[in-house]
Order: C-alpha cells, then sequence, then structure tokens
C-alpha cells in the first residue's frame, strides 16, 4: 500500500476491489480481522477504512451481521442555506421536496419538562428549569427524512398564544416568526454537525439499521442579546440523504477609480 494514511491506503485497496466486482451487492465483506491479518494492520486500521467506505456510500453495517457492499441508492440533497426563501409562486412543499427537505411532518410537543444539565447549558439556563419540547417527525414523499428534539425554555412563551409551536394561529411557521410575535427577534442560528450512529429508536424511526451512519446537526438560535431561544438535535440518514451547505458571499465595496 502506498504511503498515505494507513486506512485511507486500505479503504483505497477496499474500493479497487469493490469497483472490480471482487463483492457484489449485497455480498458480505470478511471479518475484521481478517483483513487486519491479511493486510498487517490494527483492527482499529480496518475499521477506520470501512468507515471510510460507509461515509462514501459503497457499503453498510448491519448491527450483529457484519458490512455489506450496499446497493446504489440516490441521495437526495437536503440544502441548508443562509438565504432567505422565495418560493416564486410555487408551493413550499414543491420546493421544499426539490431541496431534499420535508413536505409533511408530525409533532409531540410536551409543558414544563425540566431542562437536562445539557440543554440547560445551551439555553443558558440552569438545570432543571422548565421548557417546552416538541419532537418531530420530518417526512419527504412519504419516507423519513429528519428527526429533530427542539427545546425552548417555557419562560419565554409561558401564558402566550405561541406556547405550543404545532397549535394556535402561528402553528407550524417555525421559531423566527413565533418568537417575533413576542418581540423577540431571532438575529443568528449557529450549527454544529458531526457523525454520529443511529440509536435502535432513531433506526426505528428512520427506517434505517440501528449503528448505521446520520447527521447530527446541533443547532441553536440567539436572539439579538445573544440569548439562546431554542435548541435543537436534528437526525439526519446518512443513507438517504447529503446534507449541503449554502452560504452567500459578501459582495465588495466598490472603490472610485485611482484608489
Amino acid at each position: 500500500m502506498s504511503r498515505q494514511a494507513p486506512y485511507l491506503a486500505l479503504a483505497d485497496v477496499l474500493r479497487a476491489r469493490i469497483l472490480a466486482g471482487e463483492w457484489g451487492t449485497g455480498a458480505r465483506l470478511p471479518s475484521r480481522a481478517r483483513l487486519a491479518e491479511e493486510y498487517g494492520v490494527g483492527r482499529n486500521v480496518v475499521q477506520r477504512a470501512v468507515d471510510r467506505l460507509v461515509v462514501d456510500g459503497l457499503l453498510e453495517g448491519r448491527a450483529g451481521s457484519g458490512t455489506y457492499v450496499r446497493s446504489p441508492r440516490e441521495r437526495l440533497r437536503l440544502v441548508r442555506s443562509r438565504h432567505r426563501e422565495r418560493t416564486g409562486g410555487r408551493s413550499r412543499s414543491a420546493e421544499a421536496r426539490e431541496r431534499g427537505g420535508a413536505d409533511s411532518w408530525d409533532a409531540d410537543s410536551r409543558v414544563g419538562v425540566p431542562a437536562p444539565e445539557g440543554i440547560a447549558e445551551r439555553l443558558d439556563i440552569d438545570p432543571g428549569d422548565l421548557c417546552v419540547t416538541t419532537r418531530y417527525e420530518f417526512l419527504a414523499g412519504g419516507q423519513p427524512v429528519q428527526l429533530s428534539e427542539s427545546w425552548e425554555p417555557l419562560a419565554l412563551t409561558e401564558g402566550t398564544a405561541v406556547v405550543l409551536p404545532e397549535a394556535g394561529h402561528l402553528a407550524g411557521r417555525g421559531v423566527v416568526e413565533r418568537m417575533g410575535s413576542l418581540g423577540i427577534v431571532v438575529e443568528t442560528v449557529v450549527e454544529v454537525p458531526r457523525p454520529a450512529r443511529a440509536t435502535r429508536e432513531q433506526a426505528n424511526l428512520l427506517g434505517i439499521g440501528p449503528g448505521d451512519l446520520v447527521l447530527l446537526i446541533e443547532r441553536t438560535m440567539y436572539d439579538t442579546v445573544r440569548r439562546p431561544v431554542e435548541t435543537a438535535d436534528m437526525v439526519v440518514p446518512d443513507r438517504y440523504r447529503e446534507v449541503v451547505y449554502e452560504f452567500g458571499v459578501d459582495r465588495p465595496v466598490p472603490t472610485a477609480p485611482g484608489r
């Protein structure tokens, strides 16, 4: 193998064997111990190489069974954008489908849930402070696209018509509009994406296998004084979706000739 990182070199070798048809679609790869012995590397190197090919879409892991050559699948894009959406006369659901987003969802909200320590830290409140938490299951064309668990400090919305995200006159309109109705201007959104493995519960809801690769996006929204008003954990299945971040570019200020 080449002088590049051992796991990358092994990933290239395994990729070449897969693309050459040595292991056909649905075939089970040899065990990690066998591959480690064959190539004279540690099992951790084999694990990282296999993980790389899972991310690349060539392999899939099946809990308790092994690693298999994945059937080709279309991975639709889920675009996360800084730009304000303008539908241009098209329906929101049609545009959502084109961008890999959701056209329907189920939601379950609970009021007065004590904030766990991690959520409290993200919302800059004390552990145990009461929150509104909402669990979402998003669908696109009837297929699971994303899971989300949202937390909002109850102190912001208690006693108002927008305490529940999916009820009242602004049901389903989103955090920005709901908070705006209370005079709270959401100015900044911070997202932290990281790869993760699906829990059994997530796998059941998303129609994937436990341990399959997912993208976990930790999102927090802030108002104009940098106060967190909502935080959420979003789970996107890698098998069916790739997440693309889209950013605008600030145009340079024109300068007078000769300056």
